[in-house]
């Protein structure tokens, strides 16, 4: 249909105005031919543009077909009418594992498993004789080229392609998953019906499912079940502190088993084993826990029939030499871990025999139960007491000490506690029968083996026994010898004070100018056999013994008639006595009494004195330390915290305690100046004292290069060798006097 006169292409009039604006209008009628040209051009190069972007859409548009094609979520594949595969696209190359090139122009029917052949065969005739665009689903094994099988979902279509050979368009996807999915399904329905009983609670605890052993098991039916928690079974017979460990247990570990005493509808109570597992969300929260239970009442009876007569003897119910052995292999295993040591104790009955033989068996047996009760109630919570066999018990004591003597010690005065206990009257069937006990001792640690451990203790208590029995031996010659010798100074410790063994000496005090400031007394006792005695090894030992409260009562006796005795004397009037205060005798309750009669009677003025505290003792009972120090600073007496730096004291105790005075450590000062990490603690010391208004004094001053560290650093009073020894009174006295 042509174009009206009047009107234009729209195409012709853009050229005509691209024409005008480019200022190429002729200026004469004559030149329309030209004009004519020009305009044509513009339109031939528009339709050219025009066609260039549509090519470049049409390309744009295959590849997004291409990419759609290759990559969605399914292979798939065009087979001819004989079912050669003419067409793949990339997922179909990927799950057949073979690249595309290879997959094409062969018959799909080699990638079919041999057991699906012929079903492949009856799926696609009946795809080429149905109606054309109409989907067939089915499901088949296909094989990959390395020749493993999978399970495939297929949709089938004949496409009709008007007027040239219909084609087989077939997309197919891995359901691995989905098969594996519904097996675990069908499992878990079976399971759940199992012989077990299961319920099914949300993530609140409450039910939401239970099965038929639940039932049988519980006597409550679904109904009655579901909507409660299953404090529904509870017995009554376990505490909170279980049930904070099983939920603790299920936070933790999302998993929880063990034995609980469940309650039946009826009110009968069973044992039942039980299994608790939490499902997790992907996001890491719990959507259900899952509880499975079966009565285990009888095979719980038999269990612990059956373990007790293994592991126990059937007098005494004492573990017996098997289990005795196991226990000793999981207290060397603890020993390992912990570094401490422990020991084993082997104790027989003296003349046990004898009874057997006068009385009858019947009343040994009574003894033997009646001395397995005395030693389980002398024994602490986590001790071992076992019967080997006849009148023969091992003890096992774990962690005692980390130091050999001090676990030594220790095992003795359990071993000693033990022989008293027994050595007291048995009432036996109607008459009184006494009893002596040898203990054999051999020290525990993760070096040795059980065999060892008990060859050993045995040969101790033979050597308790030709000791003369009643008596307490170590397997170890030297441990035994040190044992005898700490028994021995304990006895003579108790006559020292009576016998004018001990005495004081006192090691004067400077200041930087080396002005006497005051000393402080040191015991010391003089043995009649074996001189003089390191307070280092009799201290200890007297602390430990609570010989430790006489001592230190005579200590601060002697100290205050000297103090007392000083005052009427020029050179000593001024000045202050430091005397050491043991732990023990610092918290018995009539300390303040005893101190303020000290004064009394022996007319000393308190404030010349100063009791010097430790660290440890203070930390002990931080309350009682501070009441008892301020009542006696009310008295005028001074405190000093000696050995300042090797315990735990904080700044804020420090501040309550209301001290005169710090004495840094000599373990600190032995190696100053050259020692960094030593000179830093000792000004952070200075530094903390001075900030708390204390006086500081250093203790162990040997050289003169410590002492100008100290004083350089604030430090300016000190005690040591590099000034005096501690001395005996007359000495000091007269080294006083010459000063």
């Amino acid at each position: 249909m042509g174009k009206s006169a009047g009107s234009k292409d729209p195409l012709r009039i853009a050229a005509e105005a691209q024409l005008r604006t480019g200022g190429d209008v002729p200026q004469r009628s004559d030149d329309g031919l030209l004009h004519e040209l020009q305009v044509h051009q513009i339109e031939l190069e528009m339709q050219n543009e025009a066609l260039r972007q549509a090519r470049i859409e049409m390309e744009e548009s295959r590849d997004r077909y291409a990419n759609l094609f290759d990559f969605a979520p399914m292979g798939y594949l065009t087979l001819s009418r004989d079912e050669v595969i003419t067409e793949a696209n990339l997922v179909a190359a990927t799950l057949m594992r073979m690249p595309r090139s290879k997959l094409n122009q062969r018959r799909f029917e080699h990638f079919i498993a041999p057991h699906d052949q012929d079903n492949w065969r009856r799926e696609i005739a009946a795809a080429w004789q149905g109606q054309a665009n109409l989907t067939l689903n089915c499901e088949l094994r296909l094989r990959r080229s390395d020749g493993s099988l999978f399970p495939a979902q297929l949709q089938c279509v004949v496409m009709d392609m008007a007027g040239r050979t219909p084609v087989l368009r077939i997309a197919f996807s891995d359901i691995t998953e989905r098969r594996q999915t519904e097996e675990e399904r069908r499992i878990a329905a079976i399971a759940f019906e199992s012989q077990e009983g299961m319920i099914v609670t949300d993530a609140n605890g409450v039910i939401i499912r239970v099965n038929r052993a639940f039932t049988e098991l519980s006597g409550y039916s679904e109904a009655e079940a579901v909507g409660k928690t299953p404090a529904l079974l509870r017995s009554g017979r376990h505490d909170k502190a279980f049930y904070r460990s099983m939920w603790q247990s299920l936070k933790d570990k999302h998993y929880w088993q063990g034995e609980v005493w469940n309650r039946r509808k009826t009110g009968q109570l069973y044992v039942a084993w039980l299994t608790i597992t939490a499902v997790m969300t992907p996001e890491g929260g719990v959507s259900h826990y899952v509880g499975a239970f079966s009565d285990t009442t009888e095979k719980s009876q038999a269990a612990a029939e059956i373990h007790r007569l293994a592991f126990f003897d059937p007098l005494t119910h004492l573990p017996n030499r098997r289990l005795l052995q196991d226990r000793l292999g999981h207290a060397l295993a603890a020993s390992s871990r912990n570094g401490l040591y422990g020991a084993i104790l082997f104790l027989d009955l003296d003349n046990f025999k004898t009874l057997n033989d006068t009385r009858g068996h019947d009343v040994g047996d009574l003894l033997l139960v009646e001395v397995a009760q005395r030693v389980r109630a002398g024994l602490r919570e986590g001790d071992t007491v076992a019967r080997l066999g006849g009148d023969e018990f091992i003890m096992i004591l774990e962690g005692l000490s980390a130091e050999a003597e001090e676990a030594a010690l220790l095992a003795k005065q359990v071993g000693e506690k033990l022989t008293e206990t027994i050595a007291q009257p048995f009432e036996l069937g109607g008459a009184e029968f006494h009893c002596t006990t040898s203990i054999g001792v051999r020290l525990m640690s993760a070096h040795d083996t059980v065999e060892d451990l008990l060859k050993h203790a045995d040969l101790a208590l033979y050597q308790a026994k030709t000791a003369g029995r009643n008596t307490v031996r170590f397997y170890d010659p030297s441990m035994q010898a040190a044992l005898d010798r700490r028994s021995t100074l304990e006895n003579e410790l108790r006559h020292a004070i009576k016998r004018g063994e001990f005495t004081l000496h006192y090691q004067p005090q400077f200041d930087h100018s080396h002005r006497l400031l005051g000393a402080e007394a040191l015991l010391r006792w003089q043995h009649p056999r074996h001189g003089l005695i390191a307070p280092e090894e009799f201290i200890p030992i007297s602390e430990q013994s609570s010989l430790i409260l006489p001592i230190g009562n005579w200590v601060l006796e002697t100290a205050c008639a000297q103090l007392a005795a000083w005052s009427r004397c020029e050179r000593t009037r001024g000045m202050m006595l430091g005397v050491n205060v043991s732990a023990r005798q610092f918290h018995q309750p009539e300390f303040v009494d005893q101190v303020r009669n000290v004064l009394e009677s022996s007319h000393a003025n308190p404030e010349r004195l100063t009791l010097e505290l430790t660290e440890s003792m203070v930390l002990d009972d931080v309350a009682d330390t501070i009441r008892k120090i301020t009542t006696l600073k009310e008295l005028g007496i001074h405190f000093s915290l000696d050995d300042f730096g090797t315990g735990f004291s904080s700044f804020s105790c420090l501040t309550r305690l209301s001290l005169d005075q710090l004495k840094i450590d000599k373990s600190f000062v032995v190696n100053l100046p050259d020692n960094g990490a030593d000179a830093a603690i000792v000004t952070a010391i200075i530094t903390m004292a001075r900030s708390l208004g204390l006086n500081i004094i250093a203790e162990g001053v040997e050289t003169e290069a410590q002492r100008t560290f100290l004083d350089s650093q604030g430090c300016h009073a000190y005690q040591g060798h590099l000034f005096s020894r501690p001395l005996p009174v007359e000495a000091f006295e007269a080294f006083v006097s010459g000063s």
